[in-house]
């Protein structure tokens, strides 16, 4: 596939992956037969999003496996791994193949973390699908309904109470306050940043047109709700901008790295000396993952 072809399946799959459209699912399917594991990668990850809005599990998982339990590519079989989880019980036929990669030791160890994590979500689908299930609250252990499961598991994938899920949702909102309270510098694609660093990088991200999601919410890793800086979808890269040198900034930073290599995830690191040099860091780090810049007509800054 040439380069411009290659573009352009990329764009359709995260144009698919937003529209939210359960209809998508064939194309989706097709998508995940190309020869590119970044398409085949997007493509997952899409259909995962379509579960929550009626798109048929059975089609979906019977596309999924081969690439969750197959694919020759760790992230792209790990994104596989996380969107056959979203259709839970309908999974169940594939247990114990998803059992046998979680204990294969040839696997690189974030998709047999994946693999687990997968075969227990869907055994807890499984369990919670039958009349005769006790769910409980994993906050306040309190006896939970099926409604308050099913609502908690879609927000937040665990079970809440009513008042629980109340009481998390309100924590959450208020640090997500807090933290938009913090974004106070606006980038020229009118994106508000919280650093002059965090400006930079969103203004040369958007000179080079390279697509950017920033502080998105609770991208969970590890059972761990994280806001990456930046995330690329088209390159599956994470940018981070590493700004203060607090000792508490430093042991959240740490634990922020940790997650990422623990879940093999792509991580671009920036730190205040690279502000100057952004024109030829940015270039340097993306091109170190295989990442080729978009034509943007525009001169290196």
């Amino acid at each position: 596939m040439d380069r411009h072809n290659h573009h352009l399946a990329l764009q359709r799959a995260l144009e698919l992956g937003r529209a939210e459209d359960p209809g998508a699912l064939p194309e989706l399917t097709q998508l995940l037969t190309m020869p590119s594991s970044e398409i085949r990668r997007l493509a997952a990850s899409a259909i995962g999003k379509l579960a929550g809005f009626g798109a048929d599990p059975t089609s979906a998982v019977q596309a999924l496996a081969p690439i969750a339990l197959r694919d020759p590519h760790p992230q792209t079989q790990q994104y596989a791994l996380k969107a056959l989880k979203s259709y839970g019980a309908a999974a169940q036929p594939h247990l114990h193949d998803l059992d046998d990669l979680a204990a294969n030791e040839r696997a690189k160890d974030y998709v047999r973390r994946s693999a687990h994590s997968t075969a227990e979500a869907i055994r807890e689908a499984v369990r919670m699908a039958e009349p005769s299930a006790v769910l409980r609250c994993a906050r306040c252990h309190q006896s939970a309904s099926a409604e308050e499961a099913a609502r908690s598991q879609q927000a937040f994938q665990r079970v809440f109470c009513d008042r629980c899920f109340d009481e998390t949702f309100l924590e959450r909102r208020n640090f997500d306050t807090k933290v938009e309270l913090n974004k106070t510098i606006i980038a020229k694609a009118g994106t508000l940043v919280q650093s002059d660093g965090e400006r930079l990088i969103a203004d040369w991200l958007t000179a080079h047109n390279i697509a950017y999601r920033y502080d998105e919410r609770y991208r969970i890793l590890s059972g761990h709700a994280i806001r990456p800086d930046f995330y690329l979808p088209e390159f599956d890269l994470y940018v981070e901008y590493w700004g203060m040198d607090t000792a508490d900034y430093k042991i959240g930073m740490l634990k922020k790295q940790q997650l990422y290599q623990q879940e093999g995830k792509r991580v671009i690191s920036l730190y205040p000396h690279d502000k100057p040099r952004l024109g030829v860091a940015m270039p340097a780090k993306l091109a170190f993952f295989g990442a080729h810049l978009p034509s943007s007509g525009v001169g290196d800054q």
